[in-house]
């Protein structure tokens, strides 16, 4: 994979101590800069800005994936495998509660993966990936 800018992106959450001990505490984001509205974190080398609305009611709708419900929306990051299976025993170990345990799936294809779903304080879904082969994150299916 190339080097590219970090995305940004900005969401909605209900409580700003709840995103500062979800994304800061358990996920381990560094905190950026800040305000009574807003708060934002180095999402593993990505710029994401939680934005106090306290009348955030989350609305998860889902996706059939490879016979999961996928939540949709959701936004996460792709890690190399060793941080992601550390993440995993993290989540695991502090008692999260999963949307898609952990766990691999498109065993065996082009798109092979590990993958797991979860919700932030605000029901925000957030999916953490690590691919089996990184060079094949955006190749298709099938080879033309």
């Amino acid at each position: 994979m190339t080097s590219r800018p970090p995305f940004h992106l900005a969401f909605p959450v209900h409580d700003l101590a709840a995103a500062r001990a979800f994304y800061g505490g358990l996920l381990g984001c560094p905190e950026g800069r800040h305000s009574e509205t807003w708060v934002d974190f180095d999402f593993f080398g990505h710029q994401i800005v939680a934005h106090l609305d306290p009348a955030r009611v989350a609305s998860v709708h889902t996706s059939p994936v490879d016979g999961d419900h996928v939540p949709v929306p959701h936004f996460g990051a792709v890690l190399p495998m060793a941080e992601w299976e550390k993440m995993a025993t993290k989540l695991t170990d502090a008692g999260a509660e999963f949307v898609i345990e952990p766990k691999v799936r498109f065993r065996g294809e082009v798109g092979e993966q590990a993958t797991m779903f979860f919700l932030d304080p605000s029901g925000n879904a957030l999916e953490i990936k690590a691919m089996a082969d990184p060079a094949k994150l955006f190749a298709p299916d099938q080879a033309p």
